[in-house]
């Protein structure tokens, strides 16, 4: 009797897993999804302005794609359970990983 008690809890177990399974495929299926295409505004003309009046622009990191953007805001709603908002992505510089890369890597070998 034990044995058929705990065959049917497993059952019961198992069909929610699958569903649970199920209900995250759907969410990861409607995550990838490609977004309807936004339609750009009608550009307004151009006014040639004076080339003296214009400084020329900060060279800095090329802008973020969408499907960049995409990928991270998918990466985070996985990580988290939860559709998330993305409010802002800087690309920040850093050799701080860099280092401790080399760190881990010099303690690994043996010196003497």
């Amino acid at each position: 009797m034990a044995t058929k008690n705990k065959t049917s809890e497993l059952e019961i177990l198992l069909r929610d897993i699958r569903a649970e399974l199920a209900a995250l495929a759907e969410r990861v299926a409607r995550l990838e999804t490609p977004a309807a295409p936004v339609v750009a505004a009608a550009a307004a003309p151009e006014v040639a302005a004076p080339a003296a009046v214009a400084p020329p622009a900060p060279a800095g990191p090329p802008p973020i794609g969408e499907e960049e953007l995409l990928a991270i805001s998918a990466a985070l709603a996985a990580y988290f359970g939860v559709r998330v908002h993305v409010r802002q992505i800087r690309l920040i510089t850093t050799s701080a990983w860099a280092q401790q890369g080399r760190v881990s890597i010099q303690a690994s070998h043996r010196l003497f």
